[in-house]
């Protein structure tokens, strides 16, 4: 059994989404939902979910190796990265060589990097013209979205597309794929 924690920072769509593809698994648990945003939804999915949560602090995050020790101490496997903004420092990322997998609304390496979350990304496709988008699974390292990629899944651009109709078909995408290709990758 490999256990994950699931970092996110807002809603918990795709933390749900990982919760409830892997509930009755034999293969993959989630052992903790880890938020920098105390008024995070994910919080209270967790919770309903009856998964035990971890709240962390930028100074504490950065300056101390309390969230690596914090993880080793639960067995954490692989971490993935549900809607998670902050930037991973290096001991984390030393200490979870290649296990650390990250999701990103758009085709990497277009359309990444800092600030490069959520609706601004569909915004940025549909301004440029992209006629596809979608999303990428990949490793994280210590840049934004620049880890070696895992997999792409892409959907069309219509014309008649807007950033939220363009968010309603990734969301799709990563409803179908990212739970498969953790289960493929660990």
């Amino acid at each position: 059994m490999k256990n994950i924690a699931i970092f996110a920072s807002g809603e918990g769509t795709n933390a749900q989404n990982i919760i409830d593809y892997f509930k009755f698994s034999d293969k993959i648990k989630v052992k903790v939902i880890v938020s920098n945003n105390p008024q995070a939804n994910v919080l209270n999915r967790a919770k309903k979910e009856g998964i035990p949560a971890m709240l962390i602090n930028r100074d504490s995050f950065y300056n101390s190796n309390n969230a690596v020790e914090q993880l080793r101490e639960l067995q954490i496997d692989a971490i993935i990265l549900a809607g998670f903004l902050w930037l991973l420092p290096e001991n984390l990322i030393a200490a979870f060589p290649q296990k650390i997998i990250n999701i990103h609304p758009a085709l990497l390496p277009r359309f990444g990097g800092k600030g490069m979350y959520g609706m601004k990304v569909h915004e940025a496709v549909i301004r440029e013209k992209e006629k596809e988008s979608g999303i990428s699974i990949h490793y994280v390292n210590n840049e934004y979205d620049k880890g070696e990629i895992i997999s792409q899944h892409k959907c069309a651009v219509e014309l008649s597309d807007t950033p939220q109709t363009l968010a309603h078909k990734i969301h799709a995408l990563e409803k179908q794929f990212f739970p498969k290709i953790i289960e493929r990758t660990l």
